[in-house]
Formats: C-alpha cells, sequence, structure tokens
C-alpha cells in the first residue's frame, strides 16, 4: 500500500504542518472540515501546499519523520520549488 507525506499551512509563509497517511484526498478533507490534527484546527491549516507520493507506506511514514526533523527553512524551500505560488493543491485531488 502506497502514501503520502503532505504539508498543511493556513497562508504563505504561515505555520507549517507535515502529515502523512495512506489517502491524501480523505485526509485533507478531515483538515479542512476540522475533523484532523488538533494542531491543524489551532492554526486554522486548511491549505494543502505540498504532496509527495510513496509507493510503500513505509517509505512514505519515514519521509514524515525526516521531514518533520528539518529546519523550517529546508520545508519553505521543498514548497517553493514543488509549488511556487504557495497554491492550495486541494483541488487537483478531489
Amino acid at each position: 500500500m502506497g502514501g503520502w507525506v503532505y504539508i498543511m499551512t493556513n497562508k504563505r509563509d504561515g505555520v507549517l504542518y507535515v502529515g502523512v497517511t495512506a489517502d491524501i484526498a480523505a485526509r485533507v478533507t478531515q483538515h479542512r472540515s476540522g475533523e484532523g490534527a488538533a494542531f491543524c484546527r489551532r492554526y486554522g491549516l486548511k491549505r494543502l501546499v505540498y504532496a509527495e507520493p510513496h509507493d510503500d507506506i513505509r517509505d512514505a511514514i519515514a519521509r514524515e519523520k525526516a521531514m518533520k526533523a528539518w529546519k523550517r527553512e529546508w520545508k519553505v524551500e521543498l514548497i517553493e520549488k514543488a509549488n511556487a505560488e504557495w497554491s492550495d493543491l486541494y483541488g487537483t485531488l478531489v
């Protein structure tokens, strides 16, 4: 089973949340409706700005753990390489 590593935010250069899931569309829908992580609810993180697919969920989990340990500037660089405008990618999932 595959998986996804993703980054949610509330605005460009805002608070970042790194997560992992097997079903990216369902998980982001949960975050957007306030049913996701408490951290996302607290900071209003509803914008998906980065999504990285993996063939194996274990690889996605390992990548998420590594990314959570990254400096913020590295996460921002990753987002800006893939999504320079910090556009909400949710519409590409559903």
